[in-house]
């Protein structure tokens, strides 16, 4: 089945958001001044990605809704286990204010879509919510690339449960077999979306290897070739 339709992932995918989540955290610390129990701000900087990583799976998992999430990374971070809703979420906001003003898209994003856009259609799926991924992909510039945005917060489940990529191929009105799905993450993208009927393209930017069941690309401008010159369902990539 030839395929019509690109789904996207978007931080670390479209979106370089572990340098926006750096630049912007720094900031942030730097203004706030360095959290007690913390000796520089590489620790901090540090513990927050590791507290990013573990209430973002919870959020994924079910165990907490997307804003309470928030609020425990807060709290985790500034070990104030009673940090009441609207200060966690003002502390949050502050960060925000920081993270936002330091978004770019990765340099590949915009030529690849638009060397694509002649041949197939694209929509978004993420791991997150419409308020954050719609406002996102307006302030970078790209929203209307996309027919449908997609988020689990809004879908009432995340990748990769099968459920969410289905929900995005209806969304399109293109069956599975029809649509690729490109993201960063080896399991929850690109594993998720085969075992969901999808063509799974893992962007593997780091170029960590591996995982030689997958298609897989170290950069977006390899993508076009691997969508032409796919032909078999789970055909491993030749490209990096």
């Amino acid at each position: 089945m030839a395929i019509r339709a690109v789904l996207w992932d978007v931080d670390d995918t479209l979106f370089d958001y572990a340098r926006a989540d750096h630049v912007g955290m720094s900031e942030h610390l730097t203004a706030e001044g360095l959290v007690d129990g913390y000796d520089s701000v590489d620790q901090a900087l540090g513990r927050w990605r590791e507290l990013t990583t573990l209430h973002w799976r919870r959020f994924e998992a079910g165990g907490v809704d997307f804003q309470e999430q928030r609020r425990e990374r807060v709290r985790d971070f500034l070990r104030e286990p009673g940090l009441g809703a609207e200060a966690a979420d003002e502390w949050f906001q502050r960060y925000v204010a920081h993270y936002e003003a330091a978004w770019e898209l990765f340099p590949d994003a915009v030529p690849v879509l638009d060397l694509l856009a002649r041949d197939y259609r694209h929509g978004i799926l993420s791991n997150s919510s419409i308020h954050n991924q719609d406002h996102k992909l307006r302030v970078l510039g790209v929203r209307d690339r996309f027919e449908a945005v997609l988020c689990a917060a809004e879908l009432g489940v995340a990748k990769p449960a099968a459920e969410a990529f289905h929900a995005a191929c209806t969304a399109l009105g293109l069956a599975p077999g029809e649509v690729a799905y490109v993201g960063d993450q080896p399991d929850i993208d690109a594993r998720g979306a085969v075992e969901a009927g999808l063509l799974g393209v893992w962007l593997d930017r780091a170029d960590s290897g591996g995982r030689p069941e997958l298609n897989r690309i170290t950069d977006l401008r390899r993508l076009p070739a691997l969508l032409g010159g796919h032909t078999r369902f789970g055909a491993p990539s030749t490209f990096g």
